[in-house]
């Protein structure tokens, strides 16, 4: 887990720099740390983190995709839960129960891949997990790394950005396109309508069996 404080959102241009060199450094970094475990494509798959709250706090999940492209998936703020309306309905579901927080992806395929950030956002800290998932290959990969400085930095914008321009209850997602071989990244909004309050219920977990 990376726990640090935010203190602001540095301007465009900066953000933009940050988060190209900030994933480049990263990706270069980060290949061999990672635990294995096997699934099949079609199966749902349960990603889970410790809550260490417990009271309500911003939550959320982002996924980072091909090295390029950082989604925006589900932030969970006074029991108010919002989800990018970019994916398909459904297909993930977030929940918790007074232990942990977990995040289900029903029937996995290879467009599911990537880096999964988990973390909670209370009064300008930020404490994170992250895991990979692959598909395709028929294994999934959890890590539970030690973020260096370069994906802090990541990790910060991406946060600030949401405090700073997300409203829970219209909610604006934000998804980065990034080229790791210049200074140059393209992103867009999307505003989605606001979910219902959700009653807390205990999730189906299910495990990927480890080999």
């Amino acid at each position: 887990i990376s726990n640090f404080t935010l203190t602001g959102v540095a301007p465009c241009r900066a953000i933009k720099h940050l988060i190209v060199y900030t994933v480049s450094g990263w990706i270069a970094a980060s290949g061999s740390e990672f635990q294995t475990s096997e699934v099949q494509a079609g199966e749902n798959v349960t990603l889970q983190w410790p809550r260490i709250y417990k009271y309500d706090v911003m939550t959320f999940w982002f996924r980072l995709v091909n090295g390029t492209t950082v989604n925006s998936i589900v932030v969970k703020s006074n029991n108010v839960v919002n989800y990018n309306a970019e994916f398909q309905p459904g297909k993930f579901e977030m929940t918790q129960n007074t232990s942990d927080v977990f995040l289900k992806i029903k029937q996995v395929d290879v467009s599911d891949s990537g880096l999964y950030f988990c973390g909670y956002f209370s009064e300008g800290r930020l404490n994170l997990r992250v895991m990979q998932l692959k598909v395709g290959g028929k294994i999934i990969v959890k890590s539970f790394i030690t973020l260096g400085g370069l994906s802090v930095f990541l990790l910060m914008v991406i946060i600030g950005l949401v405090v700073q321009n997300m409203k829970l209850q219209t909610g604006t997602f934000y998804s980065y396109k990034i080229n790791p071989g210049s200074d140059e990244v393209n992103y867009a909004a999307v505003t989605v309508r606001p979910k219902p309050k959700r009653r807390e219920i205990e999730p189906n977990v299910i495990y990927a069996s480890t080999r």
